[in-house]
């Protein structure tokens, strides 16, 4: 344990929340820049049949609500900002966060599927998105979950 107050505690968190945005939300941007520019493309109308056409619209959603959790927390500190409530922005930045992130790990499988299948194939795009769902699970919730258990 860190010898530090409540607030102290809440302003160090919040700002390893903030880096931690840095992060996602720098991928969430790039890859929902990439979603609004692909139907301005003459190759999307001819490629991207009916039911593409709504997987993509599924992904661009998704990436739109990534980019609002990962968000938030910004918007909520400007609307809390000296009013004595660090601790509980704390805790609903921390969901904003998380589910934030949930929704970035789905719209990257989304934009893979979306991709693989105009390029190649729906078959082939449901086994790339099953491995990287794969690695995903992983990488960002059984590692995490086995270190915070084993540690």
């Amino acid at each position: 344990m860190r010898d530090e107050s409540t607030l102290e505690r809440a302003d160090r968190n919040y700002n390893e929340l903030l880096q931690e945005l840095r992060v996602a939300q720098t991928g969430v941007q790039i890859l929902f820049a990439f979603l609004l520019t692909i139907p301005f493309q003459q190759r999307f109308g001819e490629e991207v049949g009916a039911g593409l056409r709504g997987e993509y619209l599924a992904t661009l959603l998704v990436t739109g609500m990534a980019t609002a959790f990962l968000i938030a927390p910004v918007t909520m500190h400007r609307l809390l900002f000296r009013q004595g409530l660090k601790p509980q922005l704390v805790t609903a930045a921390d969901w904003m966060a998380k589910g934030g992130l949930a929704c970035l790990a789905v719209a990257v499988l989304l934009a893979v599927f979306l991709i693989v299948a105009v390029v190649s194939s729906q078959s082939l795009a449901f086994w790339f998105v099953g491995g990287l769902g794969a690695l995903f699970a992983v990488t960002w919730l059984i590692v995490p979950i086995y270190v915070r258990t084993k540690y």
